[in-house]
């Protein structure tokens, strides 16, 4: 675990990037992943955290592949911080999970569907790590307020916000881009773009999620220019061989080419304002 007293979310006027495989698969995938993250991160000049799941709780079916566990799965996540040393964001489910991975990882995740889970919330506010806090699909951007106050009542110093996008009937996520600033407002913390969890079609696929890969770009570049910190987004180099989410991931080769865009475009967005947040 690196300093936690050091901000991973960088509100400034570039941009941060959470990136990486929806779940952890094996060792060398992850490393190749990681390492071209770490290679971007340094010819960019733009922060970047490793993100990878050990567990997915909440996929659609129960014969879908769920991960590594706990256990074997930090034990990978620790081997990807000492390769290419990249800061590890994973999600946890339960309070108990908190203070086992709070020892090896640098920003603890509370997924979507369980943001109103207020012992989850305050164990991971307790650990003292950052915590990114995602927007359940069904929650007003600033009711995230009340998620974020759970949190740094518990201690969290540093905490970040993600919208992926709200329920639009059945089966569709639709991102109000108006989200950013309400979140940012609400909660006085910087706001993250989920653009590939964005173009989900839950269910879509019958026993797993389909998806619209084709506007995770024009998304990204859109939630960049209504004022989005950070990005989040899962690559993978051949996606329709991932664990998880094959049908929304970004392909790793074109990561780089999208970040040079984003930053361009933020750069000369704020221009004559280096820090969006207070």
């Amino acid at each position: 675990m690196s300093d936690s007293t050091a901000s991973p979310f960088r509100p400034t006027a570039g941009l941060f990037l959470i990136a990486g495989p929806c779940v952890l698969e094996s060792e060398d995938l992850n490393l190749r992943i990681a390492g071209h993250l770490a290679e971007v991160s340094g010819r960019h000049g733009i922060p970047v955290i490793f993100k990878a799941s050990f567990d997915k709780a909440n996929r659609t079916s129960r014969s879908s592949h769920r991960g590594p566990g706990l256990e074997l799965g930090l034990d990978l996540l620790a081997g990807v911080r000492a390769e290419t040393g990249l800061p590890i964001l994973t999600d946890v489910h339960l309070p108990a999970q908190v203070p086992v991975a709070s020892q090896v990882v640098d920003v603890l995740q509370v997924p979507a569907f369980l943001s109103r889970q207020t012992d989850l919330l305050e164990a991971a506010g307790a650990s003292g790590l950052p915590v990114n806090i995602k927007k359940g699909q069904w929650m007003a951007p600033e009711q995230i307020a009340h998620a974020v106050e759970k949190v740094r009542s518990a201690g969290a110093a540093d905490v970040a916000v993600t919208e992926r996008g709200s329920a639009f009937g059945y089966g569709r996520w639709i991102v109000d881009m108006r989200s950013f600033e309400v979140m940012r407002g609400a909660a006085s913390c910087p706001t993250i773009f989920d653009g590939t969890h964005s173009v989900q079609l839950p269910g879509g696929a019958g026993t797993a999620s389909g998806g619209e890969p084709q506007f995770i770009e024009p998304l990204c570049q859109a939630a960049v220019a209504a004022g989005a910190d950070g990005l989040f987004l899962e690559v993978h180099p051949e996606p329709e061989t991932a664990s998880s989410d094959p049908a929304s991931m970004l392909p790793l080769d074109r990561l780089e080419p999208l970040v040079e865009r984003l930053q361009r475009l933020r750069l000369a967005l704020h221009r004559d304002s280096p820090s969006v947040v207070s």
